[in-house]
Protein backbone atom coordinates (compact mmCIF):
# COMPACT_ATOMS: atom_id res chain seq x y z
CA UNK A 1 0.00 0.00 0.00
CA UNK A 2 1.38 3.39 -1.01
CA UNK A 3 1.14 6.13 1.60
CA UNK A 4 -0.52 9.42 0.68
CA UNK A 5 2.85 11.19 1.03
CA UNK A 6 4.53 8.72 -1.32
CA UNK A 7 1.70 9.05 -3.81
CA UNK A 8 1.93 12.84 -3.73
CA UNK A 9 5.71 12.68 -4.19
CA UNK A 10 5.28 10.33 -7.15
CA UNK A 11 2.68 12.57 -8.77
CA UNK A 12 4.90 15.62 -8.24
CA UNK A 13 7.93 13.98 -9.79
CA UNK A 14 5.98 12.71 -12.80
CA UNK A 15 4.50 16.17 -13.39
CA UNK A 16 7.98 17.68 -13.11
CA UNK A 17 9.25 15.17 -15.68
CA UNK A 18 6.54 16.18 -18.12
CA UNK A 19 7.53 19.85 -17.82
CA UNK A 20 11.28 19.21 -17.81
CA UNK A 21 11.28 16.95 -20.86
CA UNK A 22 9.03 19.30 -22.83
CA UNK A 23 10.40 22.71 -21.80
CA UNK A 24 13.66 22.02 -19.89
CA UNK A 25 12.08 23.93 -16.99
CA UNK A 26 10.27 22.90 -13.82
CA UNK A 27 7.81 25.65 -12.89
CA UNK A 28 8.07 27.39 -9.53
CA UNK A 29 4.32 27.15 -9.00
CA UNK A 30 4.63 23.35 -9.09
CA UNK A 31 7.58 23.02 -6.71
CA UNK A 32 6.52 25.76 -4.29
CA UNK A 33 2.92 24.53 -4.10
CA UNK A 34 4.08 20.94 -3.62
CA UNK A 35 6.47 21.94 -0.83
CA UNK A 36 3.76 23.97 0.93
CA UNK A 37 1.28 21.11 0.60
CA UNK A 38 3.84 18.64 1.96
CA UNK A 39 4.46 20.81 4.99
CA UNK A 40 0.72 21.34 5.54
CA UNK A 41 -0.02 17.63 5.11
CA UNK A 42 2.57 16.55 7.66
CA UNK A 43 1.54 19.29 10.10
CA UNK A 44 -2.09 18.17 9.83
CA UNK A 45 -1.39 14.44 10.08
CA UNK A 46 1.49 14.40 12.59
CA UNK A 47 1.43 17.80 14.26
CA UNK A 48 4.54 19.81 14.99
CA UNK A 49 6.78 16.74 14.80
CA UNK A 50 5.49 15.99 11.31
CA UNK A 51 6.01 19.59 10.22
CA UNK A 52 9.54 19.51 11.66
CA UNK A 53 10.37 16.33 9.78
CA UNK A 54 8.88 17.78 6.60
CA UNK A 55 10.89 20.97 7.00
CA UNK A 56 14.06 18.95 7.63
CA UNK A 57 13.34 16.93 4.48
CA UNK A 58 12.92 20.13 2.51
CA UNK A 59 16.30 21.32 3.77
CA UNK A 60 18.05 18.02 3.08
CA UNK A 61 16.53 17.67 -0.39
CA UNK A 62 17.43 21.17 -1.45
CA UNK A 63 20.71 21.26 0.45
CA UNK A 64 22.17 18.15 -1.15
CA UNK A 65 21.69 19.46 -4.70
CA UNK A 66 22.30 23.17 -4.06
CA UNK A 67 26.10 22.93 -4.44
CA UNK A 68 25.64 21.50 -7.95
CA UNK A 69 23.42 24.45 -8.82
CA UNK A 70 25.92 26.91 -7.31
CA UNK A 71 28.67 25.42 -9.48
CA UNK A 72 26.54 25.80 -12.61
CA UNK A 73 26.01 22.08 -13.15
CA UNK A 74 22.31 21.85 -12.35
CA UNK A 75 19.24 24.00 -12.79
CA UNK A 76 17.43 25.67 -9.91
CA UNK A 77 14.23 23.79 -10.76
CA UNK A 78 15.95 20.48 -10.03
CA UNK A 79 17.03 21.76 -6.61
CA UNK A 80 13.52 23.03 -5.85
CA UNK A 81 12.05 19.71 -7.00
CA UNK A 82 14.33 17.82 -4.58
CA UNK A 83 13.38 20.23 -1.79
CA UNK A 84 9.66 19.74 -2.49
CA UNK A 85 10.09 15.97 -2.56
CA UNK A 86 11.93 16.23 0.75
CA UNK A 87 8.93 18.05 2.23
CA UNK A 88 6.86 14.97 1.43
CA UNK A 89 9.47 12.30 2.24
CA UNK A 90 11.29 13.72 5.27
CA UNK A 91 15.07 13.92 5.64
CA UNK A 92 15.87 10.23 5.29
CA UNK A 93 13.69 9.80 2.20
CA UNK A 94 15.18 12.94 0.68
CA UNK A 95 18.73 11.69 1.29
CA UNK A 96 18.01 8.29 -0.28
CA UNK A 97 16.24 9.92 -3.22
CA UNK A 98 19.19 12.24 -3.82
CA UNK A 99 21.64 9.32 -3.70
CA UNK A 100 19.64 7.18 -6.11
CA UNK A 101 19.00 10.20 -8.35
CA UNK A 102 22.74 10.85 -8.54
CA UNK A 103 23.36 7.22 -9.52
CA UNK A 104 20.57 7.27 -12.10
CA UNK A 105 21.79 10.63 -13.39
CA UNK A 106 25.29 9.25 -13.87
CA UNK A 107 23.99 6.28 -15.82
CA UNK A 108 21.70 8.48 -17.93
CA UNK A 109 24.54 10.94 -18.59
CA UNK A 110 26.76 8.13 -19.88
CA UNK A 111 23.95 6.84 -22.11
CA UNK A 112 23.30 10.34 -23.51
CA UNK A 113 27.04 10.97 -24.02
CA UNK A 114 27.45 7.67 -25.85
CA UNK A 115 24.35 8.22 -27.98
CA UNK A 116 25.51 11.70 -29.00
CA UNK A 117 29.17 10.81 -29.56
CA UNK A 118 30.14 13.09 -26.69
CA UNK A 119 31.87 10.67 -24.30
CA UNK A 120 35.47 11.69 -25.06
CA UNK A 121 34.59 15.37 -24.73
CA UNK A 122 32.76 14.65 -21.46
CA UNK A 123 35.87 12.99 -19.99
CA UNK A 124 38.06 15.87 -21.22
CA UNK A 125 35.67 18.36 -19.59
CA UNK A 126 35.74 16.48 -16.28
CA UNK A 127 39.55 16.38 -16.38
CA UNK A 128 39.69 20.11 -17.18
CA UNK A 129 37.25 20.92 -14.39
CA UNK A 130 39.17 18.88 -11.82
CA UNK A 131 42.41 20.60 -12.83
CA UNK A 132 40.76 24.01 -12.60
CA UNK A 133 39.39 23.22 -9.15
CA UNK A 134 42.82 22.02 -7.97
CA UNK A 135 44.39 25.34 -8.97
CA UNK A 136 41.59 27.91 -8.52
CA UNK A 137 39.42 26.24 -5.90
CA UNK A 138 35.95 24.81 -6.31
CA UNK A 139 33.93 27.35 -8.26
CA UNK A 140 32.14 27.49 -11.63
CA UNK A 141 34.34 27.30 -14.72
CA UNK A 142 33.09 29.48 -17.55
CA UNK A 143 32.45 27.31 -20.57
CA UNK A 144 31.50 24.28 -18.48
CA UNK A 145 28.28 25.47 -16.84
CA UNK A 146 24.70 24.88 -17.96
CA UNK A 147 24.52 28.43 -19.31
CA UNK A 148 27.81 28.35 -21.25
CA UNK A 149 28.44 24.74 -22.24
CA UNK A 150 27.40 23.23 -25.55
CA UNK A 151 27.10 19.76 -24.05
CA UNK A 152 23.97 17.63 -24.41
CA UNK A 153 21.34 18.42 -21.77
CA UNK A 154 19.71 15.87 -19.53
CA UNK A 155 16.32 16.82 -18.07
CA UNK A 156 17.30 15.98 -14.51
CA UNK A 157 13.73 15.45 -13.34
CA UNK A 158 14.06 12.01 -14.99
CA UNK A 159 16.86 10.72 -12.73
CA UNK A 160 15.26 12.43 -9.74
CA UNK A 161 12.08 10.49 -10.46
CA UNK A 162 14.06 7.27 -10.90
CA UNK A 163 15.70 8.00 -7.54
CA UNK A 164 12.34 8.62 -5.93
CA UNK A 165 10.87 5.36 -7.19
CA UNK A 166 13.99 3.45 -6.11
CA UNK A 167 13.62 4.99 -2.65
CA UNK A 168 9.91 4.13 -2.45
CA UNK A 169 10.61 0.58 -3.59
CA UNK A 170 13.68 -0.14 -1.47
CA UNK A 171 12.96 1.73 1.77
Amino acid sequence: MISPAAGAAGALSLAACAFDVRTRRIPNWLTFAAAALGLAFHLTVNGAAGAGSSLAGLGVGGGLFFPLFALGGMGAGDVKLMAALGAWLGPTGAAWTALYAALAGGVMAVVVALARGYMRTAFENVWTLLGFWRIAGIRPLDGLTLQTSRSPRLPYALPITAGLFATLWLH
